[in-house]
């Protein structure tokens, strides 16, 4: 099938000026890119008055999870009409591979995140999704899966002769095709994990010269595990993923730049001085970052562990409730965030309780005639502390802006679609997001297409995907800049501007109608 992108304006991945020109695309591939003139095609996509594209590259994505899901068309499609035609996966320490045949702890691996159906190695992982995915993946192996495989949420150290056996599962990974592995330092059990095992599995991954995506331990000024005095939590935790980096040599990615709580806005020009630095040293080591100013969170975000852990008849004695709101209160302003940047995703499956979906914990509260922090107590006890926030003032848009002008970055979604409650804005608007942010800000889009493709595509090695050019994968994304339209309050909203999409030459998206398609791979590292 020749398919030809017909007067566009082709801006091709690379950074480069745009231009008008045409794309043709035979069967999977790209076989030219420029004025065609004269040329035969089976189909042609007038592209008159739009923008040409690489089908974009999502740096940071959990969709591995859900491709032998009943229902897994549901977890792909909004990625899909966004524009996203490939997505790194296996990120924070989570992948549904790296799992011993014999392990004791399948039933743990995601971590309580996500649930794998059959985890098991790479190789099995990667002949099960043949034919079955809606987008391309680019797979990491989760160094939390691949020590549940060993020992499941035990905090105890691992032997030297279980960190072998860790390192055989990692091997098997990388020896077949993964493009490296990922830390998630605020997890189970990554959170356990000690210095020697954390930088043999860096060692390994550098070994294959694969990269290493870090969720760090700290993403605000205060956190868990860190002295109160000292420097922001947010700056130790960085000091921490440089220091493997250095001991391993492995080329590094800090995954999800945020930083929670207006305390912690101030670390911005600091980090982004050390990046620069050890860059300018010879170190291997970026980020990347969200189009939008909240994120997914639980909601126990700032409640200390010992109220859960106190059986329900002591939790709401006097002293218990005193401490509880002293402690909660001084949390908050250490973080520099309120209940006001709470907003309610899911508490629970009964159905009195979507009454609170997406609103704030203090517009809740108003509505019920309490306190906020009653109403936030009423609603950790409702979900029994199992429901889930969105959790804001992860940046401003000036923080955004900058980021997104920083040679460093990069751009992803770190959102995955819920079966249930308010969604993550990123799964369904993140990299439209990003195009109406260049646009209100005057960001040269040939810089925001970069980022979004070849930049990417060159971070993670990924071969022959994220730039326009003959013999390239026909991964191509048109839409129209002037009619980019997203609403960040309507989390679901399905962003307009985007046309056409084409995953592997297939159709995903037609005229602006999404098509079912099952062209996506899973790309392995040659």
């Amino acid at each position: 099938m020749r398919i030809l992108f017909k007067n566009g304006f082709v801006i091709d991945g690379t950074g480069q000026p745009g231009f008008r020109g045409d794309v043709l695309v035979d069967g999977e591939r790209i076989a030219a890119v420029g004025a065609l003139n004269g040329v035969q095609a089976d189909e042609t996509v007038d592209c008159t008055g739009l923008t040409v594209a690489p089908g974009f590259i999502d740096a940071h994505s959990h969709n591995d999870f859900f491709y032998d899901y009943d229902d897994a068309e549901k977890y792909y499609k909004p990625f899909v009409r966004q524009g996203i035609t490939t997505q790194v996966t296996g990120n924070c320490g989570f992948s549904p591979f790296g799992v011993a045949a014999d392990s004791k702890f399948k039933d743990k691996v995601g971590g309580g995140l996500f649930y794998a159906k059959k985890p098991g190695s790479f190789g099995e992982f990667v002949e099960r999704a043949e034919g079955k995915l809606f987008v391309n993946m680019v797979p990491l192996v989760g160094h939390g899966t691949t020590r549940i495989s060993i020992s499941g949420y035990n905090p105890a150290p691992l032997t030297a002769a279980e960190i072998a056996e860790e390192m055989k599962l990692v091997d098997e990974a990388m020896e077949n095709g993964a493009f490296g592995g990922s830390f998630g330092f605020m997890y189970e059990p990554g959170i356990y994990a000690k210095r020697d095992e954390l930088v043999e599995f860096a060692k390994r991954i550098a070994k294959y010269d694969g990269i290493l995506t870090v969720h760090p331990r700290a993403c605000s000024k205060v956190a868990l595990g860190y002295p109160l005095i000292s420097k922001p939590h947010i700056e130790l935790a960085l000091d921490e993923v440089v220091e493997i980096m250095k001991a391993s040599g492995v080329r590094t990615e800090y995954s999800h730049l945020i930083f929670v709580g207006e305390t912690s806005w101030k670390s911005m020009e600091p980090m982004l001085a050390k990046f620069h630095k050890l860059n300018g040293e010879g170190c291997r080591i970026a980020y990347d970052n969200y189009s939008f100013t909240y994120g997914a969170s639980v909601i126990t975000v700032v409640l200390p562990p010992w109220y859960m852990a106190l059986p329900k008849e002591e939790r709401k004695k006097p002293f218990n409730m005193f401490k509880l709101k002293l402690m909660t209160n001084v949390t908050k302003k250490l973080l520099g965030i309120d209940f006001c940047d709470f907003i309610v995703a899911y508490i629970s499956a009964d159905p009195a309780h979507k009454k609170y979906e997406g609103k704030t914990v203090s517009e809740c509260a108003r509505e019920e005639g309490l306190s906020d922090f009653d109403m936030y107590i009423k609603l950790v006890d409702l979900s029994n502390g199992q429901g889930r926030l969105y959790l804001g003032k992860y940046y401003n848009d000036e923080i955004i802006n900058r980021l997104m002008t920083d040679d460093l970055s990069v751009f992803m979604t770190d959102a995955w679609v819920e079966a249930a409650g308010t969604q993550n804005g990123a799964a369904y608007q993140g990299f439209p997001y990003f195009l109406k942010r260049a646009k209100d800000n005057n960001i040269p889009l040939e810089s925001v297409i970069h980022k979004m493709t070849g930049k990417t595509a060159d971070r993670f090695g990924i071969k022959d995907r994220g730039v326009l050019k003959e013999g390239g994968y026909a991964d191509v994304t048109v839409f129209d800049y002037d009619g980019i339209e997203v609403d960040p309050s309507v989390p679901d909203f399905t962003p307009g501007g985007i046309k056409h999409v084409y995953v592997n030459g297939t159709a995903a998206v037609k005229d602006g109608v999404y098509v079912t398609q099952h062209a996506g791979r899973i790309v392995l590292r040659k």
